[in-house]
């Protein structure tokens, strides 16, 4: 198990940018997927960008590819989300998710992560 602590959310305008961390405890980062998620008011979590263990391989939803990266830096035991060209649409609580992996392929799905954050919200206005 990992403890996660997301930092950085906030109010921005549309078009901005944000950055978001996610700290994790432990000592085997490295082995671990990584993802991001978020949850808009009255919807569902859904599935934001994914890193793979390695840092190697990522995976984007399709409303945020080529706006949204991912990084990892195992030094830190920190997985980052750059947040630019913020939309309206793009507000709602962000949690970053980790699962011990055995293969190095970033995960998509909700059901696949056992660790999450508390969450920190991004509000976009227009």
């Amino acid at each position: 198990q990992v403890q996660l602590v997301e930092s950085g959310g906030g109010l921005v305008q549309a078009g901005g940018s944000l950055r978001l961390s996610c700290a994790a405890s432990g000592r085997t980062f490295s082995r671990y997927a990584m993802g991001w998620f978020r949850q808009a008011p009255g919807k569902e979590r859904e599935f934001v960008a994914g890193i793979s263990r390695s840092g190697v391989s990522t995976s984007y939803a399709d409303s945020v590819k080529g706006r949204f990266s991912i990084s990892t830096d195992n030094a830190k035991n920190t997985v980052y989300l750059r947040m630019n060209s913020l939309k309206s649409e793009d507000t709602g609580v962000y949690y970053c998710a980790a699962v011990r992996s055995n293969y190095d392929m970033p995960k998509t799905q909700i059901g696949e992560y056992d660790n999450w954050g508390q969450g920190t919200q991004v509000t976009v206005s227009s």
